[in-house]
């Protein structure tokens, strides 16, 4: 076989192996040889990883690419991604009727991401409902999200008006009709948390921590019960997506209890295992569900260890930072990170909190492959695509925004010193990143491609 690409001298993180010395082949974008240290084989080109780790590209479940510049945040914040190790992401598509709506989007994504793309639809009214499974097979999406946070006048002040628990309910039950579908819901009381709020405001409270107070872990736990508990009647597989509590961990692990229920998965975010509502970052750390405190923030990585987090995830939103230059209260929510998962876990999980790196891999990647259909992706293995990172775990770089080629010119995580990233990341067999600069063939070629997953 003629091989297009080996990679040589390197530690593959292989499934059930650990860190293995090999080489890699690489044939049509694919995984095609994994042979052991010296194998005679050759290729047109040669990849010398001196050492290194060779593990499998980033899953990113949860983006919010078009939140900060919709002409061109596929190009940007895929650049992002790549620069971090982030090789597919999933990003929100949401419009009045999304029969009318994805194609554009799609293209769009093709058009400008030098890394795969593939969306969840945000179920916001009835018709999202009624038209989910012709939607879903005609488009090829097996994932939605349903946001509970803009129940009320929360969700007129959105324009959204349809939103309680009855589309839960119904969006649930069909969810359940479409083989391989999941729903993530974004779980906050929205209804009690002005109650908590007003007084915070009245006070003169502007900190990170009232941000924290005014919508706490029991309005998040309290959201995962209803989720859990309508998901047992209607039998749907659900996702809680970007949980940040102990509570509301401590819901799920309850509910998984129950016999014959059906799959409960949990995605957190690099955010809530590594910032509190201490952080100096302020209003750059600002998003929903807040950052808890330090006890919220051992609970995840509990959780990471457990087994109770399934996946992580950036919850990515790419604004500008004179959004956040605001008080708390009016600084906008969310905040860039996809290009951060691997640098966070890596430096927080691996090397501070000795984390075992397969623990790593499995919620970074092979997770998110299996829970939202993509069988070429997640690991190392002959066949898959060739979605590869190169790392040094011992590179130790300042996060400076400047260098992240996102829309977005600030990071929560600026200033930090972060230890171990990626030196080169391949997409599909092909170099996008060498060194911390994205290549001059991927910039005027992006060559990401749609994941259809249905």
């Amino acid at each position: 076989m003629a091989l297009d690409t080996l990679i040589i001298n390197a530690r593959l993180l292989l499934p059930h192996k650990g860190l293995s010395d090999g080489v890699l082949g690489i044939k049509d974008g694919r995984i095609a040889v994994v042979a052991e240290h010296g194998a005679d084989l050759a290729a047109r080109e040669v990849i010398d990883c001196q050492g290194l780790w060779l593990l499998p590209g980033v899953i990113d479940p949860h983006v919010h690419f078009g939140f900060g510049s919709p002409e061109t945040d596929f190009e940007t914040e895929s650049r992002n991604a790549a620069l971090g190790g982030t090789t597919s992401a999933l990003s929100f598509h949401r419009s009045k009727d999304i029969r009318d709506s994805f194609e554009a989007a799609r293209a769009l994504a093709e058009r400008q991401s030098c890394i795969d793309i593939g969306f969840h639809f945000g179920i916001t009214s009835h018709l999202h409902v009624q038209t989910l499974e012709e939607i879903s097979t005609r488009f090829g999406v097996s994932s939605y999200k349903l946001y509970m946070m803009y129940k009320g006048a929360a969700g007129l002040a959105q324009g959204f008006t349809d939103i309680d628990d009855g589309l839960l309910y119904s969006a649930l039950r069909e969810t359940a009709r479409i083989p391989g579908a999941v729903l993530g819901v974004h779980c906050e009381n929205v209804e009690v948390i002005p109650v908590l709020r007003d007084p915070l405001r009245a006070a003169g409270r502007d900190d990170l921590k009232a941000w924290n107070e005014q919508s706490p872990d029991f309005l998040e736990a309290e959201n995962v019960h209803r989720v859990c508990y309508f998901a047992s009647k209607t039998h749907t597989p659900v996702n809680i997506v970007h949980l940040s509590s102990r509570e509301a961990l401590d819901e799920v692990r309850r509910h998984r209890q129950r016999r014959n229920g059906p799959p409960i998965y949990v995605e957190s975010c690099p955010h809530y295992l590594f910032l509190n509502d201490e952080s100096p970052a302020g209003p750059y750390a600002k998003v929903n569900p807040p950052v808890r405190g330090q006890n919220d923030v051992e609970a995840m990585w509990e959780g990471v260890l457990d087994g109770s987090i399934t996946t992580i995830g950036s919850d990515h939103v790419p604004r500008k930072r004179a959004t956040k230059d605001k008080n708390i209260w009016a600084a906008s929510n969310g905040f860039p990170g996809t290009g951060m998962i691997l640098p966070i876990m890596l430096h927080e999980g691996y090397h501070r909190r000795h984390i075992p790196l397969s623990r790593i891999i499995e919620l970074c990647s092979a997770n998110s492959a299996h829970i939202y259909n993509m069988p070429g992706k997640g690991s190392i293995e002959i066949g898959k695509d060739a979605d590869l990172l190169v790392v040094d775990p011992d590179l130790e770089k300042v996060v400076d925004p400047a260098t992240l080629e996102s829309h977005a010119d600030y990071s929560p995580y600026e200033g930090m010193a972060i230890k171990g990233w990626p030196v080169r990341t391949l997409v599909r067999g092909r170099t996008i990143m060498q060194d911390g600069r994205i290549t001059a063939e991927a910039r005027a070629r992006p060559g990401g491609q749609f994941l259809r997953r249905l």
